[in-house]
Formats: C-alpha cells, sequence, structure tokens
C-alpha cells in the first residue's frame, strides 16, 4: 500500500518522460558547441521561406534609392537570383551594383545585364563634377595666387644672390666654375619657390610625381645628349687643370698649333700655316698633350752618314765640337753625337744640341746647325757617299745584242770635273737666330682685339697642370 501511494506522489508531479529527458539532459556530459560552417562551406537551402524573394528586392531596392547613380536599375528576384537590367552613367558602377547586391542575405547569385549609359544627358553628373571642380578652382585662386606670389620672391631672392657675381668670382677658380655655382643657386631657389607653392595649395603629391617624371626625362636625356654632357665636363674639367697658357705651341695628339682660348665648348688652335682650328674639349681631355712651350730649353736633331771606310769616331769628334761652337747651342746640356746605324754604304751618325726657345728659333737653328756640321765633315775630307745601287743587265732580255764590252767600241773620253761648288762662310752660319714667329704675333694680335667679348676660361693667374 505504500509503495502504491508513493506512485500516485510522482505521477501527481509531471509527466515521467518530461522528468526522465531533465534528468538524461543533467546527467548528460556537456560538449563545446559545434562552430557554423564557413562561407565557402554553406550550401544552398532545399526550400525558401514564403516572402523571401519579396524581401530581397525590396531591400536591394531600398538600397538603390538612396543612390543616385542606381536609379534606371531594374531589381527581380526568383529563388534566390537578383537579375539586375538597367543603365548606369559610370562603368564602375556595374560591378559596385552586383557587390552589393550579393551582400543581401538569402541571396544565391547575381545576374548582372547592366550597361552604361552612353547619352548626352547621362553625362549629367560629370558634368555637374566638372562644374564643381571649376568652382573650387575658383575659390583656390586667391591661395594660388599667394603661392605663386611667394615662389616668384624665393625665385628673385636667388637670382639676387646668384648675381653677385664678383663674391662667386673670389670663391670659384674661374669664370666658368663662377657661372655654374650661380646657376646651381639659381636653380635651388626655384625649385624651393615651386615646393613651398605647391605645398601651400596642399599639392604635395603632385610635386613628388612631377620630381619623378623629371628624374626620368633627366636620366633619358642623359643618355641622349652623352655627348654634350661629357664635353660640358671636360670643359669644367680643363678650366680648373689649366693644361696650358694662351700663345702656347702644343701638339694635341696629331694637332699642332699655338693656343688662341679655351671656351666653354672647344679649345681654339692656330695652325703653324696661320689657320683656325676648334677641337672639342672632350677630346682634347682625353688626348696626349704635347708642351713645345713649357721648357724654354730645346733640342733639335739631325742625321748624317759619312764613309763606311772613314773613322766614324773621328767623324763624331768633329761634328759635336762643331756645334760647341755655334753661339746659339748651349753648353749644358753639352752637344753631343751618337753613332746610330751601319748602312749599306755609310755609317750614320746622329747630332742633337739643345737651345733656349726664348733666344733662338728652333727651325733656323737646326738648319744652321745641319749646314754646319756638313760644311766641317766635308772640309775635314770625309766622304758624305749618296746611296749606290748596281744595275745588271741581261743580254738575253735585251732587244739589241750586246757585243763583249772589252771588244767593243771604245769608251768615251771622262766629262771634265765640275767646278767646286761655293761652302758656306762663317758669317751665314752666325745669321739672325733670333725667334720671329709670325704666328705667334698673330694670336697675340687676336686675343687683343677679341677682349672680354670672348670667354676665356685660361686664367694667368693660376699655375699650369
Amino acid at each position: 500500500m505504500r509503495l502504491l501511494a508513493l506512485l500516485l506522489a510522482l505521477m501527481a508531479l509531471g509527466p515521467v518522460p518530461a522528468a526522465a529527458q531533465l534528468e538524461g539532459v543533467l546527467a548528460a556530459p556537456a560538449e563545446s558547441p559545434t562552430p557554423a560552417p564557413s562561407a565557402a562551406e554553406q550550401t544552398i537551402a532545399d526550400t525558401q521561406d514564403e516572402g523571401a524573394d519579396g524581401r530581397i528586392a525590396q531591400r536591394i531596392r531600398g538600397i538603390f534609392a538612396e543612390l543616385p547613380a542606381y536609379a534606371g536599375v531594374e531589381v527581380a528576384v526568383s529563388q534566390g537570383v537578383v537579375s539586375l537590367s538597367g543603365t548606369v552613367p559610370e562603368a564602375d558602377d556595374i560591378a559596385r551594383a552586383e557587390a552589393i547586391a550579393g551582400r543581401v542575405s538569402g541571396v544565391v547569385t547575381v545576374d548582372n545585364a547592366l550597361e552604361r549609359d552612353l547619352s548626352v544627358s547621362a553625362s549629367a553628373g560629370t558634368l555637374g563634377a566638372l562644374r564643381a571642380q571649376l568652382e573650387n578652382l575658383v575659390k583656390i585662386l586667391p591661395l594660388l595666387g599667394v603661392a605663386i606670389a611667394v615662389a616668384a620672391i624665393i625665385a628673385l631672392v636667388g637670382y639676387g644672390i646668384a648675381g653677385l657675381t664678383g663674391l662667386w668670382h673670389r670663391i670659384a677658380p674661374n669664370s666658368f666654375l663662377a657661372e655654374l655655382i650661380a646657376s646651381a643657386v639659381r636653380f635651388a631657389f626655384v625649385l624651393a619657390g615651386v615646393v613651398v607653392a605647391l605645398n601651400m595649395v596642399g599639392a604635395g603629391t603632385l610635386l613628388g610625381a612631377v620630381l619623378g617624371g623629371a628624374g626620368v626625362i633627366g636620366i633619358a636625356l642623359g643618355f641622349a645628349m652623352r655627348d654634350t654632357i661629357e664635353n660640358y665636363v671636360a670643359s669644367l674639367m680643363l678650366s680648373l687643370r689649366q693644361p696650358f697658357r694662351a700663345n702656347d705651341w702644343v701638339q694635341i695628339d696629331a694637332y699642332e698649333g699655338r693656343i688662341i682660348r679655351l671656351t666653354s665648348r672647344a679649345t681654339v688652335l692656330m695652325t703653324l700655316d696661320g689657320n683656325h682650328l676648334r677641337i672639342p674639349n672632350s677630346q682634347v681631355f682625353k688626348a696626349v698633350i704635347l708642351n713645345f712651350t713649357r721648357n724654354p730649353q730645346r733640342r733639335f736633331q739631325f742625321d748624317l752618314g759619312v764613309d763606311a771606310d772613314d773613322d766614324a769616331l773621328a767623324a763624331r769628334r768633329l761634328g759635336r765640337d762643331t756645334l760647341a761652337t755655334l753661339p746659339f747651342v748651349l753648353d749644358d746640356p753639352r752637344p753631343e753625337g751618337r753613332v746610330i746605324e751601319v748602312g749599306d754604304s755609310n755609317v750614320v751618325i746622329r747630332f742633337l744640341g739643345w737651345i733656349d726657345q726664348r733666344e733662338s728659333d728652333w727651325w733656323k737653328t737646326q738648319s744652321l746647325a745641319i749646314v754646319a756640321v756638313k760644311s766641317a765633315l766635308e772640309n775635314a775630307g770625309f766622304g758624305l757617299p749618296e746611296p749606290i745601287y748596281r744595275l745588271r743587265f741581261d743580254p738575253r732580255s735585251a732587244s739589241v745584242p750586246f757585243e763583249n764590252m772589252a771588244e767593243g767600241r771604245a769608251r768615251p773620253a771622262s766629262p771634265p770635273a765640275p767646278p767646286p761648288k761655293p761652302s758656306a762662310s762663317a758669317s751665314e752660319l752666325h745669321e739672325d737666330v733670333r725667334p720671329a714667329d709670325e704666328v705667334k704675333d698673330m694670336v697675340e694680335a687676336e686675343r687683343a682685339a677679341a677682349g672680354a667679348g670672348e670667354k676665356d676660361l685660361l686664367d694667368h693667374a693660376r699655375p699650369v697642370e
């Protein structure tokens, strides 16, 4: 009876299955919640709530209604598939409309059939944007004017500083470098003015683009004008190094003459026959330069051949002593004679002598020295033979038969001896050998006529390299 009463009490408290379920839940171990599937793992549901297509279409139309660019877009939804049709003013609006529709919940895919409207009326927004930009430009004109004024003031200050020519000529070693420094100062101030002006109008990004483009253009121009830039740099280096002076007698590679002037582009020479010669400075800078004027002492030399049967050493001593007696030949360094070659019929002796170019002309002294040594050798009995050639006549190749020369015609009588040739007198060997360079006088006259009108980078106040 007690057991029956207990069962009736439990039944009064509630249904048994509910209690059992609660007991099972309480008794079951706690489990971690299952994560929701990712977007890549989502699948399309096999059923759809009633009215879902209408809600999706209404939502998309409401969004498009807030965007003026989609006023002409029509939206249709069926089974979660959104169909867009109509026109939009810009090409970017087509992809944007598809992205907006795809983000609405419940959309399976988007069928985008939008097209860009190319009519004039559709460009009203673009024209309006252009009008707005023009209005903004009008508003910014006062600030733009102030920025231009500031840039102009900075540039004028730079031009004023660059115009202090006396200062730059005191700092720089020559006028060419002084002009280069002044140009660099002007460029730096103009660039600073442009930077400040662009920052004032808020166009700092534009400045970076301009400088980047200028760098690319500069590299391209550098390759295109490589020879011009090389010549300009060579002019600068020559003006700093000063390898020669005006009226120096030089040989630059194969070109010989006297220096007239050094300009920013070329070195101007007057050749020994009186012609003007302009050599690009880039070529002068890389050339081998032989300066005949730097050292006042200059050596001349010539070769004479004596008979192979004569005493070559005696001829050498006689020629050397003859050079020593000439008044224009220096005692220090002393004249010299060298046996340099034994020829087929003679022995070649090279005679050398030194002169002072400030007092004696090189061409005149060399000519007189040759005549003096030749006369001394001939008067002493030394023979100066000419080259001897032997001719062989082959009787088989002659058109007329040769007869026996021993039994043939009698030899003609030998011609009479020629009268003795006059030799140079002592007075002729001591003629005036003072320098008389007509080319040097022409160079001086041209430099005096040019005056300050022709820029010359040669500076006589600086030492020669």
